[in-house]
């Protein structure tokens, strides 16, 4: 997904949301779904994309990191959670 196509995909969830075709926890799961997509095609040598699941926080949290410890650490410091709960698996 490019740049252009996840701005109109936004624009789109915002425009269902103030016609009230949809409520915010709606909304929030289509832009947080846009972003993980245009995240996982971020490319970089160094850095990959890792999914996280484990504790209902953590669930579905994208991050992008150069190792799958670091992305748990990013995802247990971002939901302030125990490290050891955070599974993460990279995305292709």
């Amino acid at each position: 997904m490019d740049r252009i196509s996840a701005l109109r995909n936004v624009e789109e969830a915002l425009a269902d949301f103030e016609s009230g075709e949809a409520d915010l926890r709606a909304t929030e799961r289509r832009v947080v779904n846009v972003l993980r997509t245009y995240a996982t095609e971020f490319e970089d040598d160094q850095l990959s994309v890792y999914r996280a699941s484990g504790t209902d926080e953590a669930e579905g949290v994208v991050v992008v990191a150069e190792s799958a410890s670091r992305a748990r650490e990013n995802v247990a410091e971002r939901v302030e959670t125990d490290e050891s709960a955070v599974e993460v698996r990279e995305l292709s």
